[in-house]
């Protein structure tokens, strides 16, 4: 359970009182369970219609207890079940009606096991161009050059896969400190390369004609891609002589 602080350094009198929190007070609150989340991601999340945070009169953003419960459950959704947002927005909704929610198992399938029944939502969250650059807070020309050294790219119909907020952001936080997008690109090439690595590990698997086996290779994937994210930190950090909380 999140342990909310009544109150922050510029949340105001008025807020502490009420009991809502600014969205930089809920930003430290998530943190303690999701170091990675931004304020980008939280307002990615409202602007999809999966909080709705209370206003100031001049507009800004104040959240209830509630409603850093009800995003915590949505972001670990997402980093436990890998599950796109209009499923996990289907799930909330189907939670407030009193409904009996079960979430699909992913992670270690010993063979022989049952495979869950393949998921019958899109794979994954889309945004438009716009929605990616309001999320983000970045603008037309950053985008287009985080474009051309392929940090970002559009899916076929010119939409985007949601995690390319979460690319966007970082790559901005990242600037401030001086790292260009083309300093980047080294770390596109990995990514990359790990990728690779993934699929030839999945692919005879995906190739089955069974289709239990089939859907045992995407659970498969998402369990290979958490490990490589985990050792690719670990090792950044070893080669850095930090640790990070």
């Amino acid at each position: 359970m999140l342990q909310t602080p009544s109150g922050g350094a510029g949340s105001g009198t008025a807020a502490r009182d009420s009991g809502l929190m600014s969205i930089g007070t809920v930003l430290n609150v998530l943190r303690e369970e999701f170091p990675e989340v931004t304020i980008s991601k939280i307002r990615f999340l409202e602007s999809e219609g999966l909080i709705e945070p209370q206003r100031t009169p001049s507009g800004y953003r104040k959240f209830s207890t509630g409603d850093v419960e009800r995003l915590a459950h949505v972001l670990r959704m997402q980093r436990d079940h890998y599950l796109p947002l209009k499923v996990i927005r289907e799930h909330l909704d189907a939670m407030e009606k009193g409904e009996a929610v079960q979430l699909p198992v992913v992670g270690r399938q010993r063979i022989g096991e049952d495979a869950p029944e393949p998921m019958r939502a899109p794979s994954v969250a889309r945004v438009g161009r716009a929605e990616l650059l309001a999320a983000a807070e970045i603008d037309e020309g950053e985008l287009k050059e985080w474009e051309s050294y392929g940090l970002i790219a559009p899916l076929e119909d010119g939409a985007y896969d949601a995690e390319a907020v979460t690319v966007a952001s970082l790559v901005a936080e990242l600037g401030r400190f001086g790292i260009e997008p083309r300093h980047l690109r080294v770390m596109k090439g990995a990514a990359d390369r790990e990728a690779g690595l993934v699929d030839q590990v999945v692919a005879p698997l995906k190739r089955h004609r069974n289709p239990q086996t089939r859907a045992h290779a995407e659970a498969r994937t998402k369990e290979l891609a958490a490990l490589t994210v985990k050792l690719h930190a670990a090792l950044v950090q070893t080669a850095l002589g930090v640790r990070l909380p």
